[in-house]
């Protein structure tokens, strides 16, 4: 069998994996612990990012033609891919992190949603929060000026209840009113018939 025949299952393999990608980082992972690999890989399972390594060979031949084609100047050196077809921002977000506590993972480069970022822009990607905790955030103050308005309409209710216990003494005021304004009306005529 020829070399070329056995490049080809994993060539068609990379070029499935980031055909829904959204983004791909590339990583230096040489000198990493058994453990923290295994730590690392866990994390990025969990945010839903497949990583493996890849000859650098393999990764070109499967990036010719698509938007990972812009880096193919990063793979020297070993690389492992980190793919996400879910959250743009979890691949670097995980990465990123992990970085600085294990110095040995040197974060390369990525492509996300076509653009290439070098290894400090996506260290400004990293710091985007997941798509559920902003949509969270989002509701929550979306939510704060809906609860102040509940609020105000319930102390207007409120007060209109109180008012409107308040409101029938008033009307009964304006009612005595009248009465008082009769009783002075005979003292005025009986005071006009006195002096004529």
């Amino acid at each position: 069998m020829a070399k070329v025949d056995l490049k080809q299952p994993i060539v068609k393999e990379i070029s499935d994996k980031i055909q829904n990608a959204q983004a791909l980082v590339l990583v230096d992972h040489r000198g990493l612990t058994v453990a923290e690999d295994t730590e690392l890989r866990r994390k990025l399972r969990a945010e839903n990012v497949s990583y493996k390594v890849y000859k650098n060979t393999m990764m070109n031949f499967a990036f010719k033609g698509t938007d990972f084609e812009q880096l193919s100047d990063l793979l020297n050196g070993p690389s492992a891919l980190a793919i996400s077809e879910t959250d743009p921002a979890a691949p670097a977000r995980v990465l990123v992190e992990f970085a600085k506590k294990a110095k040995a993972l040197e974060v390369k480069g990525g492509v996300i949603e076509g653009k290439l970022y070098d290894a400090e822009a996506l260290k400004e990607i990293a710091a985007i929060l997941p798509k559920d905790q902003l949509l969270s955030k989002l509701l929550g103050s979306m939510q704060s000026p809906i609860a102040n308005f509940a609020r105000v309409i319930k102390q207007i209710a409120e007060k209109k209840e109180e008012g409107g216990e308040a409101a029938p003494a008033a009307e009964a005021a304006p009612a005595e009113a009248p009465a008082a304004e009769t009783a002075e009306a005979p003292a005025e005529a009986a005071a006009e018939t006195t002096a004529e």
